[in-house]
């Protein structure tokens, strides 16, 4: 495992769960928002830790955190995913897998093998503007896959968009409810500039409070639950 950075302590990233949020190194996606460019872009990449330190870390904390959070960059590209999951899991975590979705194959075999609990999928615009906002040309045959994946898993999982005002429209968010129609929980989460891969997007925004509130009324008829995050 790549492994970037550990944030030892969080209370938000594994929802009414204290977890430990594990930041895998390497992405195949550009998106020009993303707030981890350490973790994308190779020229910004710090050495990584030893995994069998975080394997102590963790040790040392069974019995405080309930869960471990695997995010990135985009961890189903790292060979050593499933065993570095079923070592967490053999110290009685819960896990939580972050996934843009580009690998269903790796959700597919996870799912398989029931090593994780909680599953979140970044969808980044409807499918026509998916590879504009993403930086590279994406495979949608294999976003609908993990999708489908993950809606009928059983797991709570979560579907999450994150709005940039120069990126999407209201009007596209709204198109993503509907690829995800039927899905427990869509989050919508405020751009708010800071680092990003694209160093321009400091000077970005988010959607207006307006327009949050006309896209909560408009999405809850397709969703579960829709929240702002």
């Amino acid at each position: 495992m790549k492994i970037g950075y550990v944030q030892k302590t969080s209370f938000i990233d594994y929802p009414g769960k204290i977890s430990a949020i594990v930041f895998t190194q390497s992405c195949n996606f550009r998106c020009p928002y993303c707030h981890n460019p350490e973790l994308v872009d190779p020229e910004r990449f710090c050495e990584t830790l030893f995994t069998e330190d975080v394997y102590d870390y963790l040790e040392k904390r069974k019995g405080k955190l309930d869960g471990v959070v695997i995010t990135g960059g985009e961890p189903t590209l790292q060979a050593k995913l499933i065993p570095f999951i079923q070592r967490v899991k053999s110290m009685g975590y819960l896990v939580k897998l972050d996934t843009n979705g580009s690998r269903p194959k790796v959700i597919e075999d996870v799912l398989k093998k029931g090593i994780v609990d909680y599953l979140a999928m970044d969808i980044k615009a409807p499918y026509e503007k998916y590879s504009r906002v993403a930086g590279l040309l994406v495979n949608i045959t294999q976003i609908r896959k993990s999708i489908a994946l993950i809606k009928e898993s059983g797991l709570p999982s979560e579907f999450r968009t994150t709005l940039v005002r120069s990126l999407l429209e209201p009007d596209d968010v709204l198109r993503i409810g509907k690829m995800i129609e039927g899905a427990s929980l869509y989050v919508l989460q405020k751009f708010v500039p800071s680092k990003h891969v694209d160093r321009s997007y400091v000077k970005k925004s988010s959607f207006t409070d307006d327009d949050l509130a006309h896209l909560l009324a408009d999405l809850n008829p397709l969703i579960g639950r829709c929240v702002i995050r």
